[in-house]
């Protein structure tokens, strides 16, 4: 997998808790695949704000989000302000991030390059 749309093609996957969270060096190789400002937080969670022009649109992301999340069934922290939503994804099962965490962030960063 090379690019945002390789990773935004695939689909999240069932994974034992057993499995524990991805390594330093898988978790810096996938961000450099999302590219676009998205960062691990002190939690250990991928995090990004995205910003939009008004309330409304920022709603509709929102929406699209819960959308594709339900699709998945991996379901992200989504804080929404007046033109702004901050997202915020881990996987609980292994108490941090999982490739699942990448996928969902390439499908919702792909929305929002067509919002």
């Amino acid at each position: 997998m090379s690019s945002l749309e390789d990773l935004a093609n695939m689909h999240c996957q069932d994974i034992p808790s057993d499995q524990g969270p991805l390594e330093e060096g898988r978790i810096k190789e996938l961000l450099g695949i999302l590219n676009n400002k998205w960062n691990v937080n002190q939690s250990n969670h991928l995090q990004k704000t995205f910003s939009f022009s008004d309330f409304k649109q920022a709603l509709v992301f929102v929406n699209e989000i819960g959308r594709v999340a339900e699709e998945e069934n991996h379901h992200p922290d989504i804080l929404l302000r007046w033109g702004e939503v901050q997202v915020e994804i881990w996987t609980h099962s292994v108490g941090g991030l999982s490739k699942n965490d990448f996928i969902l962030a390439a499908k919702i960063e792909r929305k929002a390059l067509t919002a």
